[in-house]
């Protein structure tokens, strides 16, 4: 697994004099870690070991920084389950010996790879801080350095008695603090790539990073522990309308098939037409978990608020609540990856498990 990364310790003032605190940035890969060439017209992987030179304001920081860059940089839309696994791993691996990580992500899929790591770090009890940027650290109005300098500042954040102030899995950007998997990537041009509707920021960072202290989870009871496991027999089924009932009998059909995360309308609405909700009913029959998530960015699945949304939970189809698609996809993946019980795993994917969802209205 090591021979994945490359180690680089940044000398920082801190370092040299016995910091504070000790945080390890994995780099992934991403906008965030490009740089031009020489002849300046190229983008070409950045040499972390240069970090000081790009961002010397890090050289003033009372932490202690590694990074440890993936020595093949993957671009984000490549992002897969052993990538996941893999960061959970060093994580997990690392985890006695730094107090707090940071997570150098393109900003593709981030959301996708904050909600992973969210469900495979179990009793996660120091901050697991994602960042990135829209423009490569080597350009001129580059958002990478603010944003790099606000997470490693966040992830060493302490309360008074040395408690970490963000004990879980979040991403920063633009200012904004966010659950990672509350997060959704909703911009490609601006610097405000990200939002989380369903859920306040954790913190605003302007003059003064002002946290909400309230919204950010407890410290865990349990031991830290990570899972290993994912199941990728799975899919996304968005509905449109005049969606033909042979396209969805189709996606019903293929072979290894889990899971779907139904992305309905509204507040969790589908067709009433008897075809689809019995193509729906013989694959939940057939054991196919279908979790139905909403295609708004804000707002929840409320099953059984309209009559086109009953009958989906008349026939067992689960309701995701106000989870993201993002979420409910990595979770279904995690539930299907780590438990053979089906009505486990249905009662699991309806009820929070890492601040992904509220409490369903009954």
């Amino acid at each position: 697994m090591l021979n994945y990364y490359q180690t680089i310790n940044v000398n920082t003032s801190a370092a040299q004099g016995g910091a504070a605190t000790s945080v390890l940035v994995i780099y992934t890969g991403g906008t965030i870690g490009m740089d031009y060439d020489p002849s300046g017209k190229y983008l070409v992987p950045f040499d972390f070991s240069q970090i000081l030179k790009k961002i010397p304001e890090l050289s003033r920081f009372e932490i202690e920084i590694t990074v440890l860059p993936f020595e093949q940089p993957i671009d984000s839309s490549d992002v897969k389950i052993h990538h996941w696994l893999n960061i959970a791993r060093t994580i997990y691996d690392f985890y006695q010996d730094f107090d707090a990580f940071v997570i150098l992500h393109g900003t593709d899929t981030m959301a996708y790879t904050a909600s992973a790591l969210s469900f495979l770090l179990e009793n996660l009890g120091k901050p697991v801080i994602f960042t990135g940027s829209q423009l490569p650290i080597g350009a001129r109005r580059t958002d990478a350095r603010e944003n790099f300098i606000s997470a490693l500042e966040i992830a060493a954040s302490r309360h008074a008695d040395g408690t970490p102030l963000v004990p879980e899995v979040c991403i920063f950007f633009a200012n904004l603090l966010l659950r990672g998997n509350r997060a959704r990537k909703v911009q490609s041009l601006d610097f405000t790539a990200f939002e989380s509707e369903n859920y306040p920021p954790l913190a605003t960072a302007g003059i003064r990073i002002a946290y909400n202290h309230n919204l950010i989870v407890p410290p865990p009871e349990g031991t830290f522990d990570f899972y290993s496991q994912m199941d990728n027999n799975v899919v996304f089924l968005k509905l449109f309308p005049s969606i033909s009932n042979q396209y969805i009998e189709q996606v019903f059909r293929l072979e290894g098939l889990k899971g779907v995360v139904l992305e309905t309308f509204g507040s969790g609405n589908a067709p009433s037409e008897n075809g689809f909700i019995s193509t729906l009913e013989t694959a939940i029959r057939n054991g196919i978990l279908i979790c139905n998530v909403s295609q708004c960015n804000g707002g929840a699945v409320i099953q059984g608020m309209y009559g086109t949304s009953r009958r989906l939970r008349d026939i067992g189809v689960v309701s995701g609540g106000d989870m993201t698609p993002e979420a409910a996809i990595t979770k279904m993946m995690f539930l299907l990856g780590n438990a053979n019980d089906h009505a486990f795993i249905r009662q699991r994917m309806a009820e929070p498990m890492r601040g992904e969802m509220e409490w369903q209205r009954k």
